[in-house]
């Protein structure tokens, strides 16, 4: 499976015969200097094989977005807009904002030169069964001539509204009402995107936040990680996101070194994360057995102190209320940084309706969560009140 995955990475270069060109950051400049965030630049339909079971309309589009590293000046961004089938709902389809998971850093890993995988595949077809359109940013820097720079939150952030502005303006069908859903990096994702829209998008109807697997990291949190990885032995999948955050980081910072961070086993990982996606950098990652005893250095916090400022949040008070779905099995983003996130929401006045699924890992978590995360849509979207649950037991 996991090879199929890495040989469909090329499908990005397949495509691209039949899509229009995309644009260069600088022409990008040069060219639309008088467009705003959100303007669709290219489009292109997205290959069927490309789209979800049972779709309508399905566009490969670039767009442009506030450059999230920077803080100014537009950049393009890729993405993908996927209808449902048949004619539109009176005011037109609401928008499920999708913000994905690691796929890599490098420009073919982006999800819009790609298949689903099939667990996304079976989560959002649901999703286009309650009556949504999909809207999925590759994030800033995938599908063009940068690298990502990953966990970014601005950066993601940013990709996320301006992707949604980008399908309002330009896409029949659509209506401004909106719930933003991710998983993994994508839960980080999504809740920055709704941390930053009250300032950034105002413009945008945003009626909640699904996230399931959502990363949140701070100082306390990344000791307790350090501490109980000290003496540990065999593979650990977080090494993994540890690579991407390194690459990311080289990527806009030129002072970044990283056999700072890394031991000279990892190093051969961190250079091919540049170019492989997450399923064939995961299995080299295993085969080499790699985790935080034998992959990182002593003060590697301190070399990607930027990196790990750069995934911090706005603010935890969201605007809009927040479902949280964690695997109480979760070795890809432990639960400690889940339920983190939860508390901290919380304390800060978010409504936030949170659910651990016993037994459950990373992956299971996603489609596990439907059902409760239909019934907390269904609320936010009728205006109905929720009862917030802030410190959740396995269920």
């Amino acid at each position: 499976m996991h090879l199929n995955r890495f040989l469909l990475a090329g499908t990005c270069l397949l495509a691209g015969l039949s899509l229009t060109p995309l644009i260069s950051s600088s022409q990008a400049a040069s060219t639309h200097t008088a467009s705003k965030p959100g303007a669709m630049t290219a489009s292109s339909p997205l290959p069927a094989a490309l789209s979800l079971p049972d779709a309508g309309r399905a566009l490969r589009i670039t767009y442009l977005s506030t450059n999230g590293i920077t803080g100014k000046g537009l950049v393009p961004v890729t993405e993908e807009i996927i209808l449902p089938a048949g004619k539109a709902p009176p005011g037109g389809w609401p928008i499920v904002a999708w913000a994905h998971g690691t796929t890599g850093v490098a420009n073919h890993c982006a999800p819009s030169c790609n298949p689903w995988s099939e667990r996304n595949r079976k989560y959002l077809s649901a999703w286009m069964k309650r009556g949504f359109a999909v809207v999925g940013t590759d994030y800033q820097g995938y599908g063009t001539q940068n690298t990502h720079a990953y966990l970014n939150t601005r950066v993601e952030a940013y990709s996320v509204l301006d992707g949604v502005r980008a399908a309002l303006g330009s896409v029949p069908g659509l209506q401004n009402k909106i719930m933003i859903v991710g998983q993994s990096q994508g839960g980080g994702a999504a809740f920055a995107s709704a941390s930053y829209a009250p300032d950034y998008a105002p413009d945008l109807n945003i009626r909640g936040t699904v996230a399931t697997g959502v990363p949140y990291v701070s100082q306390e949190l990344l000791q307790q990680m350090s501490a109980s990885g000290a003496h540990e032995t065999g593979f650990n999948p977080v090494v993994v996101y540890t690579l991407y955050l390194a690459q990311g980081l080289s990527g806009y910072d030129p002072d970044f070194k990283p056999e700072t961070v890394f031991t000279d086993k990892a190093m051969p990982a961190y250079q091919a994360a540049a170019d492989l996606c997450v399923y064939p950098l995961t299995d080299k990652a295993r085969t080499e057995g790699l985790n935080f005893s034998n992959a990182l250095k002593p003060g590697y916090q301190n070399a990607l102190a930027p990196a790990l400022t750069a995934m911090a949040y706005p603010t935890m008070k969201l605007k809009q209320p927040l479902f949280v779905g964690t695997g109480e099995v979760d070795q890809d983003v432990p639960p400690p940084l889940q339920l983190g996130l939860v508390k901290a929401a919380c304390a800060a006045g978010t409504v936030v309706q949170a659910h651990i699924y016993k037994g459950l890992n990373h992956d299971q978590t996603v489609n596990a969560s439907l059902p409760d995360s239909e019934a907390f849509t269904k609320a936010v979207m009728s205006d109905q009140p929720l009862t917030p649950q802030c410190t959740p037991t396995p269920e």
